[in-house]
């Protein structure tokens, strides 16, 4: 089957290529099952030092490669040159801290010796999603390949030639072959991958019904399964809150990427006393952004990636404002096109899907609320869990609040982020599992207990 790439700013074709067949996904299987064996035994000195060359050329090619993530999905270039550093910290971070994460870990009992060892499962299976093409693969990659894991990855039809410029990288810091294997390839076909016994385990970035597939398909199989699904990220504004850094901080999470980010600020949950002087900021600093080509340095808001999903995005938008919703920035988009305004909904409330769903796009809701009880209350009334932020100058109060958050992570006065020191993931329908420090690279190893007497 033919696949074009588009530009979402422009519209004009990219790059087109063909879905691979049965025989070029076999030698890749082939290739990670050999390639396991030998890269397990190799010394982690070694796939250390093969992280800090890719971190290199990562930093060499950093020009090139966010030209490529601005003509594929849109990116802004100065948000696509900051994900292609932190991929480059992401790989020298585990080259310099993954031993510490795998090393053997003794354990008091009548033994003469025991202890937890952590041993690589072999083939990890990736299906990762075009919103951030070079971050989403190396968050999994970096601790995966230290670990002594090889990898398949399925990227996003929409972003092909970033996968090919991942695998590229690899092979010119020196992987040996089928350490990284690329697959453009559909689901039915990523289906088939899962099941293979060559394949050990499966880790999906992607959306809630990408998830629900690859779980199925996974647990069929019985096989180890990470993911990384939606978010609807509370905001919550305390009436002691700092509203000056808290309206900056909220208007760069809820548009930075177009609004496409899974740990975006989506739900701005403000108690009354400081409601109306927050939206009115609010609004005043979104109505500010300059929608641009991702090119131009001029430019403050990305076009979505496709014209499909800025039509759904639509959808909700006009569904929330039949429902009650005040739309208070932003107009209609035409259809069919990427070029989304800010906007924001005021007075957002239950049964909408403003309220109810994730807007995976620059829409941010305005949600109203008595107390700081209240508002916890309400940001835990939503199917996801991915992350949260909390603004309060009452530190002792935001960390019992924090804790009360049904969420993989809170951050207090600041952007909710994925940091590669934290562990990384959510609960309820945001997924399961986590990526990132010890936790992330402990997910895809066999942790075997030792006795001996």
């Amino acid at each position: 089957m033919s696949v074009v790439s588009i530009d979402p700013w422009s519209g004009q074709v990219q790059y087109r290529y063909e879905y691979m067949g049965a025989a070029e996904i076999e030698a890749r299987l082939h290739a990670a099952q050999r390639a396991a064996r030998a890269w397990a035994r190799t010394p982690l000195e070694e796939r250390a030092a093969l992280l800090r060359r890719v971190g290199g050329l990562l930093r060499a090619r950093r020009e090139a490669l966010a030209t490529l993530i601005g003509q594929e999905m849109g990116k802004l270039r100065r948000e696509a040159l900051a994900e292609i550093d932190k991929c480059a910290l992401a790989c020298e971070y585990y080259a310099e801290h993954g031993w510490r994460y795998l090393e053997p870990s003794p354990v008091a009992t009548e033994a003469k010796k025991s202890f937890v060892a952590y041993q690589p499962l072999g083939c990890v299976f990736a299906i990762m999603p075009w919103n951030f093409p070079f971050w989403q693969v190396f968050r999994f990659l970096a601790p995966a390949l230290v670990a002594g894991n090889v990898a398949l990855l399925k990227h996003a039809v929409n972003v092909p030639r970033c996968a090919d410029a991942i695998g590229a990288l690899m092979a010119e810091a020196g992987a040996p072959e089928g350490v990284l294997g690329i697959l453009h390839i559909d689901n039915a076909q990523a289906a088939s991958v899962i099941a293979d016994p060559r394949v050990a385990a499966v880790t999906l970035t992607g959306s809630e019904r990408a998830g629900r597939s690859v779980a199925a398909t996974a647990g069929q199989n019985l096989k180890k399964c990470v993911l990384e699904l939606g978010g609807s990220d509370a905001f919550i504004v305390l009436a002691d809150a700092d509203l000056d850094a808290a309206v900056a901080t909220a208007v760069a999470s809820r548009y930075g990427n177009a609004g496409q980010t899974c740990i975006a600020a989506k739900r701005f949950i403000v108690v009354d006393a400081v409601a109306d002087e927050f939206a009115a900021r609010f609004v005043a600093a979104a109505a500010r952004l300059e929608p641009g080509d991702p090119a131009d340095a001029c430019s403050t808001l990305a076009p979505m990636a496709r014209g499909d999903l800025a039509d759904s995005l639509h959808v909700q938008v006009q569904k929330s404002v039949l429902a009650g919703a005040r739309r208070v920035l932003g107009a209609t988009g035409d259809a069919g096109s990427t070029r989304f305004p800010a906007t924001v909904l005021d007075g957002v409330a239950p049964g909408m899907p403003a309220y109810d769903e994730e807007l995976f796009g620059p829409v941010a809701s305005i949600l109203r609320v008595r107390d700081p009880e209240e508002a916890v209350r309400v940001a835990n009334d939503s199917p996801y869990g991915l992350g949260a932020s909390l603004w309060s100058a009452d530190r002792e109060l935001a960390e019992r609040l924090a804790l009360g958050l049904e969420a993989g992570a809170v951050f207090v006065n600041t952007v909710v982020r994925s940091d590669v020191r934290l562990p990384f993931g959510g609960i309820k329908r945001s997924g399961y599992g986590r990526e990132l420090a010890e936790h992330g690279i402990r997910e895809f190893v066999n942790i075997k207990s030792i006795w001996i007497d």
